[in-house]
């Protein structure tokens, strides 16, 4: 089993091979003067089982093409095995047409990977599980809400809580949190009058006097997030905090998400974090790393990954 890092997450990378007890393969993954990606692996890899750790946040185009050229440099290389590990899943809201004349780039990236030369993908809290569909190799879409109800359970004992999803879209994700804890599940039911005008925001089930947690995929803008916590508080929610996947944090985020009425927004480690992340007064991050680096093991070893989140 080896392990290799890109550059859109070492960090990452670094945690899951110290989780695994194995060194990161040596290699290097570089730029020539006109930002071609150049790379190169400096072990013998024939016949092993390789993992490529690569998030395709922002840069997306840069960090996909990194993927890209590492699985194959992987593939001429004989490795036996190619899985990429990819945590956070760029292009993955482009899962449909959303207009006449548009793409689903998600299935065009679907395509790249597998061209390149990967034999599976690892992958975590995809933005639509039928994503998976768009692949003909095996993927293992990982799931944080254990990470999170362990989390919550630790730092909320003893308060009155409601797991919220911020759309309808999200509520199977709420409700698999809410069954876990035990506790009731809200849903933010959010309507654009017209094109322009701010979002006007119905909440579905009873908040008052509860502590309520909002949990997503993904915070981009955060403007979604931050009208539900106000819309939570308008009904009556004693506190508003938020458990979301992945951090892409676009423009002003952090500082609006600072500025927001939420009390604590948590999120993995899926992106390597910035430095205005960092610092933020209300943002925390949780690390995947051990349950990346236990699925890794698991399908070096052909075992059941499914079996974790159970």
């Amino acid at each position: 089993m080896k392990i290799v890092a890109c550059n859109s997450n070492r960090p990452l990378a670094e945690a899951v091979a110290a989780a695994c007890g194995i060194p990161l393969t040596n290699a290097s993954v570089r730029r020539f003067a006109d930002m071609e990606v150049f790379v190169e692996i400096h072990e013998n890899i024939r016949g092993e089982d390789v993992f490529v750790v690569q998030s395709t946040s922002y840069p997306a185009n840069d960090n996909l093409m990194e993927l890209l050229i590492t699985l194959d440099a992987l593939k001429r290389s004989s490795a036996r095995r190619i899985t990429a590990v990819i945590p956070y899943f760029g292009y993955a809201r482009q899962d449909r047409k959303s207009g006449p004349r548009t793409p689903i780039s998600a299935k065009l990236v679907a395509n790249l990977i597998t061209a390149a030369g990967a034999n599976r993908v690892l992958t975590m809290d995809l933005h639509a599980a039928q994503i998976q569909g768009f692949f003909d190799i095996p993927v293992d879409n990982l799931f944080a809400a254990p990470l999170y109800s362990r989390d919550i359970q630790e730092r909320y004992a003893g308060r009155e809580l409601m797991i919220v999803s911020p759309d309808v879209g999200g509520v199977v994700r709420a409700r698999a949190i809410a069954a876990r804890l035990g506790v009731d599940l809200a849903i933010i039911d959010k309507r654009r009058p017209r094109a322009g005008v701010s979002e006007v925001m119905n909440v579905i089930g009873e908040v008052e006097g509860r502590d309520c947690l909002l949990v997503d995929d993904i915070v981009d803008s955060g403007g979604t997030l931050c009208n539900a916590a106000e819309a939570l508080l308008k009904n009556g929610a004693k506190s508003a905090g938020v458990y979301v996947t992945h951090g892409v944090f676009s423009g002003g985020a952090v500082a609006r998400i600072g500025a927001a009425p939420i009390e604590n927004m948590i999120v993995t480690d899926s992106i390597q974090a910035t430095e205005a992340v960092r610092v933020s007064r209300n943002i925390r991050q949780l690390t995947i790393a051990p349950l990346l680096a236990e699925a890794m093991k698991r399908i070096s070893e052909e075992s059941s990954v499914s079996s974790l989140f159970n």
